[in-house]
């Protein structure tokens, strides 16, 4: 068991292992850029999360004088220039306004390219815990996200803690943006699955006009209107090169919690999240197939998004307000004056049996996670004995 100061490619960064699995932050813009099996039990040691072709760097010290030939304009380039993996959108999902991007402002808030800072570190006999924070000081917000791993369980633990620091109401996004990549994510052996009902498709198209779907449609899971006419179905990955797209879906609103995972069936690895529905509603799916040709993309990047979170449709907060909810379900949170809220998540691996090809559901039992694939039989079992706040 062990949390310790890191460098991932160059980069600052912490790593925290149970011996079981590992994990890797980074002290820039608090991405997770690793989450893999140290292999000490047989299970394959492949990384899930996506790795982005181009070299990154700390997205706080992105200029755009000087970086923007490399990563784009500060609009999407500051956030660009220091992506991995798991990353926070917050305060917002999706663009600023033209003013608040004249301010400064990038892609998906303040949070994924500032610098986080430790808050506190624990190891103890059964159980290793990291804490780091933010401060949001355009929005006036103060966050923190503590990482715990528990000795034998491939599960990694997230609590958040988002703090107002104004004197009035703040209605935000609150999203986390997992993407996946290669070689995890392939066409003929991989898929996603997510317990949605109802979904709509992105309302403004796609990058350079490569839209894979038809835009501002609403549609059953996992069938969605094609820019040809045609259904596609989004729980298969990278269906045409050249294409992207981007698609909001409902989590079940009978059930208490929901969850993301997508399973690559030549090497038997599942990542899955887990978090409680009344927290996260709303999962966006994301696909980039090599259609995007502009910096840093150069139409080289594969990437699968399973984001989930309190908001649907990655835009400007003023366009979100405007909208209202969808489905009847809220689209953005709130907190009250000098309010706080915390949100307990879960992401776990699994190395599931041959022959499993579908996931049709993760649930708590007891001390354990179940995961049911083919036919609804039980096909791996995960020791969970964290916080019992989800498995309520």
């Amino acid at each position: 068991m062990f949390v310790s100061k890191a460098l991932w490619r160059g980069r600052d960064a912490f790593k925290l292992s149970n011996g079981l699995i590992e994990i890797v932050t980074l002290a820039g813009g608090g991405h997770i850029a690793e989450f893999r099996f140290t292999g000490s039990g047989g299970e394959p040691r492949m990384n899930p999360l996506w790795v982005p072709p181009w070299k990154t760097m700390e997205p706080h010290l992105y200029r755009e004088k000087v970086h923007r030939a490399r990563y784009g304009p500060v609009l999407e380039g500051k956030l660009l220039s220091g992506i991995a993996g798991h990353n926070l959108c917050l305060d917002y999902f999706g663009s600023p306004s033209a003013e608040e991007a004249a301010q400064g402002l990038s892609q998906h808030g303040e949070a994924p390219t500032l610098r986080w800072s430790q808050s506190s570190r624990n190891v103890r006999s059964d159980r290793v815990t990291l804490a780091l924070s933010a401060r949001l000081p355009a929005a006036g917000l103060q966050f923190q996200r503590e990482i715990t791993l528990r000795r034998d369980q491939p599960i990694t633990y997230f609590r958040e803690t988002v703090q107002n620091e104004r004197r009035y109401d703040h209605f935000f996004h609150w999203v986390q943006h997992v993407t996946l990549g290669p070689p995890f994510i392939s066409t003929k052996e991989s898929a996603v699955f997510v317990p949605a009902t109802k979904g709509i498709t992105f309302p403004f198209g796609y990058d350079e006009g490569k839209s894979l779907l038809a835009s501002d449609r609403k549609f059953r899971w996992p069938h969605a209107p094609a820019y040809s006419g045609n259904e596609v179905n989004l729980e298969q990955v990278l269906i045409r090169k050249g294409m992207g797209f981007v698609a909001s879906v409902l989590i079940d609103p009978r059930r208490d919690w929901g969850y993301v995972c997508a399973l690559n069936t030549k090497y038997r690895l599942l990542i899955g999240y887990c978090f409680k529905r009344e927290h996260f509603p709303w999962v966006t799916l994301w696909e980039e197939n090599r259609a995007i040709s502009a910096v840093p993309w150069k139409n080289r990047t594969e990437t699968r998004g399973l984001e989930f979170g309190t908001t649907p449709i990655p835009s400007t907060r003023g366009d979100v307000f405007r909208r209202g909810s969808l489905y009847g379900t809220e689209t953005l949170a709130c907190l009250p004056a000098r309010g706080r809220k915390t949100i307990e998540y879960l992401s776990l691996l699994a190395h599931v049996p041959s022959g499993v090809r579908r996931i049709t559901d993760i649930r708590f039992s007891g001390n354990e996670i179940l995961i049911s694939g083919n036919g609804r039989k039980v096909v791996a079992r995960v020791p969970f004995r964290g916080s019992r706040r989800l498995a309520k």
